[in-house]
C-alpha cells in the first residue's frame, strides 16, 4: 500500500510558513470503487509537491484573520433574496446550519430532522446566539462558507487545496488503504479520528471522548504528520464538484497531472434547478459521520457543498505551492 510513484522532481522547498508539512509529489490511486458512487472510479492522478497545514485552521487562527482584516463571514450577512427564489422572507436572515439532534430515532433520509438553520449562528457563536468559543481556541473554526475560507487563505498568502492534493495528503503515504491510518477502522480498539459512535443522529456514545468538535491535535497524525484529515470537520477544497471521477487513463503517459476538478457549470444541484448556487468538494468527513450513516471518514470520500452554505461541522486548511512545479 505504498505510493505508485514518488516524483524525484518534487524537490523539498524551504518551509514558507510555520505549522506546515511538506508533501512530496507522486502518482496515486484516487477515489474508491467500494463505497459511495461519487467516489468512483479509482483512477491514477499525479500531483506535484506542496506544503499543507498540519491541522485545520483553528478558532484562534481565524480570530487573528478577522482582527486584522475586519472580514465579515457569509453567516453574518443577511442573504440576498435574488439568490434564493421562493424563500420565505422570514428565513432570509443571517445565520448558519447547526446540528440539532433529536432524542429518538428518525428517518435517515430526512436531514432536516437533525439540521436547523439557526439565526445568529456564526464562527464566534457556533451553536447559536447564546453560545461562544470560549475555551475552544484549539478547535477547528466552523460556520465558514467557501468565500470565507478563500479569503483567509489569501490573507495568509496560501491557497485552498485541490481535491487531488487533499486526498494525496490524507492518505499519508498509504495508497489504496481504506483509512488514513490503514485498513483497520479502530486498530487495537483505538479511535483514530473524531467521528460518531452510536446510532446516528439520536444516540451519541462519545466513546472517543467528544460530542462535537475536538482540539485539532487530539487524535494521532497520519503518516505525513497531519492531524484531523479524517473526522472532526469537513474541509473545503478549491475544486468544483462533479458527480463522479473521470475514468482511469489507458496509458501511463496520459495520467492527469495536478487536476483541478470539474466545471462550475456542472456543479449545480440537479435536484434544485431553481437555485443556481455552484458547489465545491468537501473532504474528510466530520464528527457526525457514523457507521450507520455517512461512512465518509475515509480519504476517498467526498461531498458536494454549495459555496454559500456554512455549518457547525465544516472547516478548512490551507496549502502553499511555493517551490513546487505547479
Amino acid at each position: 500500500m505504498t505510493l505508485l510513484d514518488a516524483r524525484p522532481s518534487s524537490k523539498r522547498a524551504e518551509q514558507p510558513y510555520t505549522g506546515m508539512a511538506w508533501i512530496q509529489g507522486g502518482t496515486f490511486r484516487m477515489g474508491s470503487d467500494k463505497h459511495y458512487p461519487e467516489e468512483a472510479p479509482v483512477h491514477r492522478v499525479t500531483v506535484d509537491g506542496f506544503w499543507i497545514d498540519r491541522t485545520p485552521v483553528t478558532n484562534q487562527d481565524f480570530r487573528r484573520f478577522v482582527d486584522a482584516t475586519g472580514h465579515v463571514t457569509v453567516a453574518e450577512r443577511k442573504p440576498d433574496p435574488k439568490d434564493y427564489p421562493g424563500a420565505l422572507p422570514e428565513m432570509l436572515k443571517a445565520g448558519s446550519l447547526v446540528f440539532s439532534p433529536p432524542d429518538y430515532p428518525v428517518s435517515l433520509s430526512d436531514w432536516s430532522q437533525w439540521w436547523a438553520f439557526t439565526f445568529g449562528a456564526t464562527w464566534r457563536r457556533p451553536y447559536g446566539p447564546k453560545s461562544s468559543i470560549k475555551g475552544l481556541d484549539d478547535h477547528p473554526v466552523v460556520h465558514v462558507a467557501y468565500e470565507d475560507a478563500a479569503a483567509y487563505a489569501a490573507w495568509a498568502g496560501k491557497d485552498l487545496p485541490t481535491e487531488a492534493e487533499w486526498e494525496f495528503a490524507a492518505r499519508g503515504g498509504l495508497d489504496s488503504a481504506a483509512y488514513a491510518w490503514g485498513d483497520e477502522f479502530t486498530p487495537g480498539g483505538r479511535h483514530m479520528a473524531n467521528i460518531w459512535q452510536g446510532a446516528f443522529p439520536f444516540q451519541n456514545k462519545r466513546e472517543d471522548g467528544y460530542e462535537r468538535t475536538s482540539p485539532v491535535t487530539a487524535f494521532p497524525p497520519n503518516g505525513y504528520g497531519l492531524h484531523d484529515m479524517i473526522g472532526n470537520v469537513w474541509e473545503w477544497t478549491s475544486d468544483w464538484y462533479a458527480p463522479k471521477h473521470p475514468n482511469d487513463a489507458s496509458k501511463a503517459c496520459c495520467i492527469p497531472e495536478n487536476p483541478r476538478g470539474g466545471r462550475e457549470a456542472d456543479s449545480y444541484d440537479p435536484r434544485q434547478p431553481q437555485v443556481r448556487i455552484p458547489r465545491k468538494v468537501l473532504k474528510g468527513g466530520s464528527h457526525l459521520c457514523a457507521p450507520n450513516y455517512c461512512r465518509r471518514y475515509r480519504p476517498a470520500a467526498r461531498h458536494a457543498q454549495p459555496v454559500d452554505t456554512s455549518s457547525s461541522h465544516i472547516g478548512f486548511r490551507c496549502v502553499s505551492r511555493r517551490g513546487s512545479n505547479t
